[in-house]
């Protein structure tokens, strides 16, 4: 908990849920601005895929949960990053389609935000010890999290730092693609290397694997570096358009509206 306001408890978790829709709100807002496209559409897009995201994050850590079910896990802890990624997308889409946007150009500018929200949540998964920390270690950074959600008092590998630091490398790398590449092979990279950053953490982590020796997280993890990877093959040989051509197509678009 942060503090108390007004005899309701401000969480660290939900304060940084928040923090990163509003930073990715913002972030594709100028991504939009900056390609003729309306700025009120990035954000009903960030709205809607955030709502949904949260619902098939928690249908996915229920499932992940049944038949063992408790009180506990209806509350506002529990849930499932790549429930919520499958939720975010369908939710995405409709948006898409509704606001009549271009797909590539959607999820071009869409892939810098979604790194750095999913970072930034992951901050507040670090703050809160909300139990998806790693497995016991005796390196110099290892961290107890005593007054955690899911309180240890053996150092631990502190995972969700690793994926924060890791997010803010991989945005790095696709605002560098994103001037050379195609929409459409940026949001295949970003499928790419944050499922590898992904797989490589839940290593670390205490999962019980299920399939090769391999945990859910991981198998989710391969197949997205697996679509990447179609993504990036499929667009790369594409050339990469300017902000002014992308913007001539999107001014156009607006005109037969």
């Amino acid at each position: 908990m942060l503090f108390t306001f007004l005899g309701v408890d401000v969480q660290s978790y939900g304060v940084s849920k928040a923090a990163a829709a509003l930073v990715a709100a913002w972030l594709l807002g100028r991504a939009f601005e900056r390609r003729a496209l309306w700025k009120d559409s990035a954000h009903a897009l960030v709205l809607w895929a955030t709502v949904w995201g949260f619902v098939g994050a928690k249908v996915y850590y229920l499932l992940e949960q049944y038949p063992a079910i408790t009180a506990h896990d209806l509350g506002g802890m529990g849930f499932t990053w790549y429930g919520g990624l499958v939720g975010g997308i369908l939710a995405a889409l409709v948006v898409i389609r509704r606001h009549q946007l271009p797909l590539d150009v959607v999820a071009g500018a869409a892939a810098v935000p979604l790194t750095v929200a999913y970072g930034i949540g992951r901050l507040g998964c670090f703050v809160s010890g909300d139990g998806t920390y790693g497995r016991p270690t005796e390196l110099p950074w290892g961290m107890a999290f005593p007054s955690g959600v899911v309180a240890t008092d053996v150092p631990v590998h502190p995972t969700p730092l690793y994926e924060a630091v890791l997010a803010a490398v991989v945005a790095g790398v696709l605002v560098l693609l994103a001037r050379r590449w195609a929409p459409g092979a940026v949001f295949g990279a970003y499928l790419g290397l944050s499922g590898l950053s992904r797989l490589l953490v839940e290593y670390l982590r205490t999962n019980d694997p299920v399939v090769l020796g391999l945990t859910q997280p991981q198998l989710w993890a391969l197949a997205s570096i697996a679509v990447g990877c179609v993504l990036v093959a499929r667009h790369r040989t594409s050339p990469r358009r300017s902000t002014v051509e992308e913007t001539d197509d999107a001014r156009a678009d607006l005109a037969v509206r």
